[in-house]
């Protein structure tokens, strides 16, 4: 008996049930046994893919006191090379202080907290190796943060009341103490642990269901069939200059992150006064405002779009980048050098290149603190990293 084949994994239930099908309608025993041989190999294969899909994935389980996991997350986060760090395809920091003060409020009370998932990263990228990914509990650890260098004081709270208002530091010496030695559970992987690997558990981790954000939702709504989307968010996006400079994975091309630069490039060039530090309504708003957009206001944002990326082609060595081999663009470097250098250029069109060497400081400690504050969307981080650039470019 010849082996089944098929051209796509997609087509294996259809055969499956096609010979359900020829089971249920067999007239003979021979008829039967040949179906069911054929189904056999239909399993066989399907295990196959299994093995082979599956990878060599080891993990461990790991207990740190709040004052380690602080202590790996703090030292070098400035210059984006602390030990424990956030990814750039995880969310933005969104607890508010509620959520925050009620995650603290757990930790007083010795309620449980759930495993936090973090990765070893291999020698894939040199500038990883060794540190630790965050998979899923960012929001924790930041929230940890803030609370213990006193940014946020508890409120809200549901057992502890008497605790409101308080800061990290009002506590008595001996609760902090304490509060510093509270462990937390982590779930550790190892072995054939890709990036692709680590985005897609995020995935799975946090969605039963894969909802559409960002791009992706703008790209499916009102806004995607007005002039100035169709004919600059979109073209700007394929450009390939644009992609050569800003470099992004498969799976970062596919959720349209592209159109999300975009967007975001026009947004902050045009509307900054309006930003409020809530990205998405900021960015829905803007592309409100832009549905009647006329053809002469388009002509001049593809002008402004090109030369700017003419302009950063030129004069930027790794483009968005932060080294000539890195695979992706972190959005708060691309939104600091993109719109600081169209601010640049707008203040002095016949600008001809930087009035500072970008050499001298874009690679620097100053930049870089700059870009890697948390809270990224804060709205005076992201002028103040605009301002930065726009600054040194037009001098």
């Amino acid at each position: 008996m010849p082996l089944l084949t098929w051209s796509t994994e997609s087509q294996m239930p259809s055969q499956m049930e096609e010979l359900r099908k020829e089971l249920a309608s067999a007239k003979s025993d021979d008829i039967k046994a040949v179906v069911m041989s054929k189904m056999e190999s239909l399993r066989v294969l399907a295990e196959n893919a299994i093995r082979h899909a599956q990878k060599n994935i080891s993990y461990s389980t790991r207990e740190f006191p709040i004052e380690t996991i602080l202590q790996k997350y703090q030292e070098g986060l400035d210059s984006d090379t602390n030990e424990l760090f956030i990814p750039d395809y995880q969310r933005d920091y969104k607890w508010d202080d509620k959520t925050l003060s009620r995650f603290i409020e757990s930790i007083l009370l010795d309620f449980p907290i759930p495993y936090i998932y973090i990765a070893n990263v291999s020698a894939e990228d040199a500038e990883l190796d060794g540190r630790v990914e965050i998979i899923d509990g960012s929001q924790r650890i930041r929230a940890l943060h803030y609370f213990v260098n006193g940014e946020v004081p508890l409120q809200d709270l549901k057992e502890l009341k008497a605790l409101e208002g308080f800061y990290f530091e009002d506590l008595p010496v001996g609760r902090k103490r304490r509060f510093l030695r509270e462990t937390l559970r982590f779930v550790e992987l190892k072995g054939d642990v890709s990036e692709s690997h680590r985005r897609d558990l995020f995935e799975r981790i946090n969605s039963g269901m894969k909802k559409l954000v960002g791009a992706e939702t703008r790209h499916g709504s009102e806004y995607a069939s007005s002039e100035f989307y169709k004919r600059v968010i979109v073209p700007c996006s394929a450009d390939k200059l644009f992609s050569d400079l800003a470099p992004l994975s498969d799976k970062k091309k596919s959720n349209g992150d592209h159109l999300e630069l975009v967007t975001r490039f026009f947004g902050y060039l045009n509307d900054l006064e309006s930003y409020n530090g809530k990205v998405l309504q900021f960015l829905e708003a803007f592309l409100a405002k832009s549905v009647d957009r006329g053809a002469d206001f388009i002509a001049g944002d593809l002008a402004v779009f090109n030369n700017t990326m003419n302009f950063i082609n030129a004069h930027f060595p790794t483009g968005f980048r932060r080294t000539p081999t890195s695979k992706t663009t972190p959005r708060a470097r691309f939104e600091a050098i993109a719109v600081g250098v169209a601010l640049a250029l707008r203040d002095n069109p016949g600008l001809v290149e930087p009035a500072t060497p970008v050499n001298e400081w874009m690679y620097q400690d100053e930049f870089q603190s700059v870009i890697s504050a948390d809270s990224a969307n804060n709205k005076s981080q992201l002028l103040a990293r605009i301002e930065f650039v726009r600054a040194k470019v037009a001098g």
